[in-house]
């Protein structure tokens, strides 16, 4: 092969190979591309997760409120014109302006805001307050537990009917640690009710679709420790936090005999760290409730705010002549509250008892009522 024939057929080779290059290159582009195309279709086809997806992955509340009867007539259709304008008469007591805060019925005290799903937000609670050892301490300690669910849901039943757009969850409010006169093996004037009574109040609050909300008095103690003592329980989907303010003394003092008091930014922290263990713990909305009964007991009542998914309500917890306690709730509840409200009614101290249908005509409605 001379020199000539050699160089063209170099050529012809180095050709060939650039050829074969390029179509490599462009068929690794083209299954590049169409791998891409492939990527982007499966992405449109599996659309973010829509909103009510969402919402069915986010846990269920463990209730089941007590459907109204079939012949209960909503709240509005059975008030007056007066009735709906403005707050209840007894209510209105030594005011100038008798107008509603909100509209009847409404929950929420004015400006509020709930960004929770939690028992609160479409619902009226309805419960017995107690300590299972102690039948003076409220309804909880006078019954054996299946009488006393029987007429806790009778007496839920009769609120659901008064306010049927408000179906109620029947509530057991278990005493946890209760106030003593006496220090205690601790020293701080309470004592931790056993856990086997807890579990079988809890048990039975599931077996019967209720809530258990457990009831915390303190004593010498902090908040925050009496929050972390019971903080197994509040992992339960079921259970909430009651705080009795009025059982919170200071060194030197004893429960019972001197009027305590907590300061709101002690409960804040509760409220927040309840909050912390439903995200950490993938559970339900909860809610707080403070017991108020006269003004000292509860100090910095501006820092107590709800959380997103913790609700905040202050219960009304005076006994007495109902007209004067429905003047009180409008000072404690009405005007001086963050979010919602509660009303508690002494079976024996009360004059007259109040019945079902005057409690949901108050301004807000009461979204707790607490039964002693």
């Amino acid at each position: 092969m001379n020199t000539l024939n050699r160089l063209v057929f170099l050529l012809t080779i180095f050709t060939t190979i650039l050829l074969l290059a390029a179509c490599t290159d462009s068929t690794s582009q083209d299954a590049e591309e169409e791998e891409n195309n492939t990527k982007e279709t499966e992405k449109e086809e599996k659309p973010d997760k829509s909103e009510e997806e969402k919402k069915e992955q986010e846990p269920s509340q463990p209730y089941e409120a007590l459907e109204p009867s079939e012949d209960a007539k909503p709240l509005k259709e059975k008030l007056s014109e007066d009735e709906l304008k403005n707050m209840p008469k007894s209510q209105r007591n030594g005011v100038d302006n008798p107008k509603r805060a909100v509209p009847a019925g409404d929950m929420l005290v004015k400006d509020a805001e709930d960004n929770t799903d939690g028992p609160l937000k479409n619902n009226r609670l309805v419960a017995f307050y107690g300590h299972p050892n102690s039948e003076n301490m409220g309804i909880l300690g006078e019954m054996e537990p299946e009488a006393f669910m029987k007429k806790l849901k009778e007496q839920t039943q009769a609120y659901s009917n008064a306010d049927p757009e408000r179906p109620a969850i029947p509530t057991i409010e278990l005493i946890t640690t209760a106030a003593q006169r006496e220090p205690g093996p601790d020293g701080k004037y309470y004592r931790m009710t056993p856990e086997e009574e807890i579990e079988k109040y809890s048990e039975l609050a599931k077996e019967n679709n209720a809530l258990l909300l457990l009831d915390i008095q303190l004593g010498t103690d902090s908040v925050m420790n009496q929050v972390k003592l019971i903080e197994k329980y509040l992992k339960e989907p079921h259970v909430h936090l009651a705080i009795d303010t009025e059982f919170r003394v200071g060194e030197g003092e004893v429960p019972g005999e001197d009027l305590g008091q907590v300061d709101g930014e002690e409960v804040q922290e509760a409220v927040e760290y309840l909050s912390k263990i439903v995200e950490e713990n993938n559970l339900p909305d909860k809610f707080v409730l403070l017991h108020q009964f006269t003004d000292g007991v509860l100090t910095n009542k501006d820092a107590v705010q709800p959380t997103d998914n913790v609700q905040v309500a202050l219960n009304f917890d005076g006994w007495g002549n109902s007209v004067d306690k429905q003047t009180l709730y409008r000072k404690f509840v009405r005007d001086d509250t963050s979010q919602y409200g509660g009303f508690k009614i002494f079976y024996n101290k009360d004059e007259p008892v109040m019945n079902p249908e005057d409690v949901v005509k108050l301004d807000p409605g009461p979204a707790i009522v607490n039964y002693q």
